[in-house]
């Protein structure tokens, strides 16, 4: 049993590189994730805990520093970490009743930027994501194509694409596509 072998995880998007000079799509670093379910008795407690104010208003988000909170429904949250530290640990030191189910390894996340990212995620999305109706800061779960994302709008002209890995190659190519039309 010495000898064992080891898997190592490959990140899903490693090494691709897409966009246009007006959308430019990145891979995201790798980053700890929690899908978390709480009462809002729990919201406080869980905050602390966290480091970071996990929000009660639909479609808006929280960070600090590297982390970040985003409000997916009444009682549910993904909450993500870019510096992988121990979401799930982090939130059992609440002491208050939840659920936290790590999911940083089902999900990936490709950052779009530059002045045609809105255009390039509207390729394939049909929320409108004009500053009026979705500021910095905004998130929601939608669709993108026929895949599931989180987006997180994390400046004027920038947006994080949160999407389970085994969709992430057709995310990407799509978001390619549109980054390109984008260009135009």
């Amino acid at each position: 049993m010495a000898d064992q072998a080891i898997a190592t995880r490959k990140a899903p998007l490693a090494g691709r590189r897409g966009g246009s000079p007006a959308a430019i799509l990145t891979p995201a670093e790798p980053a700890s994730r929690i899908s978390l379910r709480a009462g809002h008795d729990a919201i406080s407690a869980l905050s602390a805990a966290l480091g970071v104010t996990v929000p009660l208003r639909p479609k808006t988000s929280a960070s600090t520093g590297k982390r970040h909170a985003l409000w997916l429904g009444p009682d549910e949250w993904l909450v993500i970490d870019e510096e992988g530290a121990d979401l799930v640990a982090a939130a059992a030191s609440s002491g208050a009743l939840h659920s936290a189910v790590d999911v940083s390894h089902r999900n990936t996340a490709v950052i779009v930027s530059g002045p045609g990212a809105e255009a390039a995620i509207n390729s394939g999305c049909p929320q409108d994501l004009s500053l009026a109706l979705f500021p910095v800061g905004a998130c929601s779960r939608t669709i993108f194509g026929k895949a599931e994302i989180v987006l997180l709008r994390t400046a004027e002209d920038t947006f994080r694409v949160e999407c389970w890995r085994s969709f992430s190659p057709f995310v990407f190519g799509l978001l390619s596509e549109g980054a390109e039309d984008a260009g135009h």
